[in-house]
């Protein structure tokens, strides 16, 4: 049938991802009693890319991780693509629950800013758990039902906020991008390493480093680094900063869309 093929069509060769995520059978229809299941599999893929990055992870090292062979993984996932999507669902997990109704009143904000900006931290926790995820979770691929539930809690925490549903949407993709940009630069800056634990603290030293001697050709630049080692306060607060920049201007959005209307 024509809607068939049409609805085939939306994942192509990602159905193998869908069955996986949303299908909820994984046990092998013959054979002996399996000694292996999903969960195990993925969380031993977890473990391996927590340690050492996506590259680690491959069948054979999963497989001999667990101390089976490779062919015996494949009884339950086709291949390291589907593996990846299930690390990246179940390293995602559950969204966070919605803060209490009391947290609006504490002087925290609106409800919607207050539960999206625990959101928001919730999110950067996991990218900080897991490093791996900035490189697995790009490209076409299938949303699992944890991650969809992310873009759940998100859009909930909108609904009443006057916003349309395009409007929502984007909102949430803006946040979202900011908590991965943020992420990507600890990444790409060393986060945890000896020299620093905080991405604006390395970025500091790099600049010093570069800025020797040439302070009076970066003058603006110069500034902004010793006025920002001088202000302990004011350090590594580039993902802070950011978030409520955005929380802001989505407040004066609200704002005026309320006075027109």
């Amino acid at each position: 049938m024509a809607g068939d093929d049409e609805k085939r069509s939306v994942f192509g060769d990602q159905a193998g991802s869908v069955a996986l995520l949303w299908g909820g059978g994984e046990r092998p229809s013959r054979g002996p009693k399996p000694a292996l299941n999903l969960e195990r599999i993925t969380r031993t893929a977890i473990d391996l890319a927590d340690t050492g990055g996506l590259g680690a992870v491959s069948m054979q090292r999963v497989a001999a991780e667990l101390d089976f062979t490779k062919m015996s993984l494949y009884r339950y996932v086709p291949g390291k693509s589907e593996l990846v999507a299930l690390m990246i669902d179940r390293a995602m997990g559950e969204p966070p629950s919605p803060p209490s109704p009391d947290a609006a009143g504490r002087g925290d904000g609106e409800p919607w800013r207050v539960a999206l900006r625990a959101w928001a931290h919730a999110l950067a926790a996991v990218h900080r758990r897991h490093p791996w995820l900035l490189g697995a979770a790009v490209g076409p691929r299938v949303m699992g039902p944890n991650e969809l539930g992310w873009t759940e809690r998100a859009l909930a925490a909108l609904t009443d906020t006057g916003l349309t549903g395009a409007e929502q949407l984007d909102a949430v993709v803006v946040v979202s991008g900011h908590i991965r940009a943020i992420a990507q630069v600890a990444s790409s800056m060393g986060l945890g390493s000896t020299r620093a634990r905080e991405p604006e603290q390395v970025m500091s030293a790099a600049l010093n480093e570069l800025l020797a001697g040439r302070a009076d050709r970066f003058p603006a630049v110069a500034a902004a680094v010793a006025a920002t080692e001088a202000d302990s306060a004011s350090r590594d607060q580039a993902g802070e900063f950011g978030l409520e920049r955005i929380l802001d201007g989505l407040a004066a959005y609200m704002s005026r869309a309320r006075g027109v209307a």
